[in-house]
């Protein structure tokens, strides 16, 4: 019995002292790691938000490999808004041993299939622009989203016109007939940011009791040329009636103002944007745009490489970044007006 005892004690012992080497090893190794691979793919390489994110996390890559001696390898890729596209550059990054990916999802509520993949692999996962459902991101703690708080975004826009109105109604009110006139150009269908922006900045307008009245709207897709081509279609139909365009981002609210330029029309119709891009606030700066939400890019971009960057190398990530429910980030944002 004593020689029983003595044998399990020893095994015992033994898988203690293991699993310590074992741990002792692995710290060695991320210690001691001196290069970490991240692959990221885009929804959309074209996007003027998207493309800015993308930049600044390169930046952010080269200030690491100067402050800690890390070689980072980031690759980029663009999904050109085909979801199985992406699917494919995921399955490559995961077969090519990639140490953390990043994902701006095509299709947010797909991401279940790269979720998978993911933990099969052990391979941690930074979602951000396109949240994906809240199911999904329960699935596994090695899940982040780093993205924009919509709401904030929307009213941030809408009080922008808000204080316009309020300031001097006929600022916003162009024929003086008591009802402020607009048009409505959004992302997509299936987007939550594009659906919750347009929810809040009408309803910001409307508790900041300015007399409302909705000309006509349209799916622009994020896009510069496609909200130019319905702006160009509404002006045509609607030439004296416009006096307010709101924008679900800059790009949209910058084609607004190409096809406005185009026209001829010398009425200052007020567009509003959100992002905050390069474009937007050149925008901005240049008469084409009354006002936009500017985003901290280069802060979006950080969070995402430091939470890459922490889950590449095995770290806590929580101890790099001040994460909400262990998982979400979101970026600080203000309001920007042409004065």
């Amino acid at each position: 019995m004593r020689k029983r005892y003595g044998v399990m004690a020893a095994v015992v012992l033994l898988l203690i002292f293991g699993g310590l080497f074992y741990q002792r090893l692995k710290g060695e190794e991320t210690e001691h790691k001196k290069s970490i691979r991240i692959g990221v793919t885009l929804y959309r390489g074209d996007d003027s938000f998207i493309n800015t994110i993308r930049s600044n996390m390169e930046e952010q890559a080269k200030e690491y490999e100067k402050k800690t001696g890390i070689k980072v390898v980031m690759e980029v890729v663009d999904a050109k808004g085909n979801q199985n596209a992406q699917n494919s550059q995921v399955d490559r990054f995961i077969s090519l041993g990639y140490d953390a990916i990043c994902v701006n999802m095509v299709d947010r509520s797909m991401a279940s299939n790269i979720i998978s993949k993911a933990m099969d692999a052990d391979l941690p996962v930074v979602f951000f622009n396109r949240e994906p459902v809240e199911e999904d991101m329960r699935r596994w703690e090695k899940l982040y989203y780093v993205g924009e708080n919509a709401k904030e975004s929307a009213v941030l826009q809408g009080n922008i016109l808000v204080e316009a109105y309020r300031k001097d109604p006929a600022s916003l009110d162009l024929n003086g007939d008591g009802k402020v006139s607009y048009v409505l150009l959004e992302g997509e269908n299936s987007h939550q940011d594009s659906l919750i922006r347009t929810e809040w900045s009408i309803q910001t307008l409307k508790d900041g009791a300015v007399p409302l009245e909705k000309i006509t709207g349209g799916i622009a897709n994020w896009d510069r040329s496609q909200a130019s081509a319905w702006m160009e279609q509404w002006l045509k139909e609607y030439p004296d009636q416009i006096e307010v365009v709101i924008c679900n981002n800059d790009d949209m609210a910058l084609g607004a103002a190409d096809a406005l330029e185009r026209s001829g029309i010398k009425r200052p119709v007020k567009i509003v944007g959100i992002d905050g891009t390069p474009q937007g606030l050149e925008g901005l700066r240049s008469g084409k745009i009354f006002g936009t939400v500017q985003c901290d890019n280069r802060e979006y971009a950080s969070v995402i490489f430091k939470i890459a960057a922490a889950g590449s190398l095995g770290q806590d990530v929580k101890k790099e970044v001040t994460l909400y429910q262990d998982k979400y980030y979101e970026c600080s944002q203000k309001a920007v007006r042409a004065e």
